[in-house]
C-alpha cells in the first residue's frame, strides 16, 4: 500500500488551470455570440429576457415555499410564505403576460433614468465636486435616455429590455473571454512555458 505524501504534479496542475481558462474563454464566446445574437434581434430577446425572470421567480418562490414549509416552526414561516406566495404569482403572471411585463419593466427602467439623470443633475450643479464634468454628462445622458424611452413607450418595450440584456450578454463574455486568455497567459508565464 502506497501513501500519497500530498505533492501535486506540477504540470498537472498547469494543464488543469490552463484547461479551466480556456473553459471560461469559451463560455465567453458563447455568450458574445448570444448576445450579438440578441443585439440583432431585440424583440425576441426581450421576450426570452421577460420568460427567463418568470420561471426564474416561479422555480424561486417554489424553492422559498419549500423553505418555508421546512421552517414551519420559526416566526418567519408567514413571512417566508408570503414572499414565496409572491413570487410565484409574479413568475406566473410573467410567463402567461411576457409583453405586458416588458412593458412595465421598460416603464419602470424609464424612471430609473429619469430620476437618476435629474438627481446627478442637480447634485453636480450644487456640489461642483472634483467630478462635476463626468457627473453633468451622466445626468444628462439619464435624463435624456429616459425621455427617449418614456417618449416611444409602449413600442419601446420591444426592444428596450432585449437591448440592455443583450449588451449585459455581450460585456459578461467579453469579461470572461478576457479572464479566460489572461488566466491562461499568466499560467503559462508561471510555469515558465
Amino acid at each position: 500500500m502506497t501513501r500519497s505524501t500530498g505533492a501535486a504534479d506540477p504540470r498537472g496542475e498547469t494543464a488543469k488551470l490552463k484547461r479551466g481558462f480556456g473553459i471560461l474563454a469559451v463560455l465567453g464566446v458563447i455568450l458574445v455570440v448570444a448576445g450579438l445574437i440578441g443585439l440583432i434581434y431585440t424583440a425576441a430577446a426581450a421576450l426570452t429576457t421577460m420568460l427567463l425572470f418568470g420561471w426564474l421567480l416561479l422555480v424561486g418562490g417554489l424553492v422559498g415555499l419549500l423553505h418555508a414549509v421546512q421552517a414551519r416552526h420559526t416566526n418567519f414561516f408567514w413571512l417566508g410564505v408570503v414572499v414565496a406566495a409572491l413570487n410565484i404569482a409574479a413568475g406566473v403572471v410573467i410567463i402567461k403576460t411576457p409583453e405586458a411585463a416588458a412593458e412595465a419593466l421598460t416603464m419602470f427602467a424609464a424612471l430609473l433614468f429619469l430620476t437618476g439623470g435629474v438627481f446627478r443633475l442637480v447634485g453636480s450643479l450644487v456640489v461642483r465636486g472634483p467630478q462635476f464634468g463626468w457627473t453633468l454628462v451622466q445626468g444628462a445622458f439619464g435624463l435624456l435616455l429616459g425621455i427617449l424611452v418614456l417618449a416611444t413607450w409602449p413600442s419601446s418595450s420591444k426592444y428596450v429590455i432585449g437591448t440592455f440584456f443583450s449588451l449585459s450578454l455581450l460585456f459578461d463574455g467579453l469579461g470572461l473571454i478576457a479572464t479566460g486568455y489572461g488566466g491562461r497567459r499568466i499560467v503559462g508565464m508561471v510555469a515558465g512555458k
